[in-house]
């Protein structure tokens, strides 16, 4: 297990792990549509991350174990319509800001930080004029991850 979990619940440590993707979903289907180019995204960033010497490349090692199956997994578990996907996203990542005072100050902050990139990348990642990558409106929106708080401002 990850030692940054050691004072989470189960379900708390499940958050965590599964915040990643409830991002990537969030981001990507804003627009209505899951994109292919916008998980493979996601995927690159979780292999990039696990190979990194920095303080989530244990997260990263964990988490993104069939990184692809479980996006699927996930986006099945929630509605199709993104009208009524997005809000039980939001509210779940909103359950990220209880969790701060409980993580190691230098995850927490490395964590958030790697979740705005990720968001960030996943809303660059594809859409556009033939093929200029722009980000929408509704992915701009939610890429700035504004459900959840910075641990550092805590």
């Amino acid at each position: 297990m990850i030692p940054q979990f050691d004072k989470l619940t189960d379900a708390e440590g499940e958050l965590i792990l599964r915040a990643p993707i409830l991002v990537c979903i969030l981001v990507a289907g804003a627009d209505g549509h899951i994109d292919r180019k916008e998980i493979k995204e996601a995927m690159a960033v979780a292999r990039k991350q696990k190979e990194s010497a920095s303080v989530l490349s244990g997260f990263f090692t964990i988490m993104a174990e069939d990184f692809e199956d479980k996006i699927k997994i996930l986006i099945q578990s929630y509605p199709y319509e993104s009208t009524q996907r997005t809000p039980l996203i939001v509210e779940e990542l909103q359950s990220l800001n209880q969790l701060w005072p409980k993580l190691d100050r230098t995850f927490a902050d490395a964590y958030y930080k790697m979740l705005k990139n990720l968001a960030s990348r996943i809303a660059s990642s594809s859409g556009g004029l033939w093929g200029i990558k722009t980000v929408t409106p509704e992915e701009a929106r939610y890429a700035a991850l504004s459900m959840i708080r910075d641990p550092g401002a805590i």
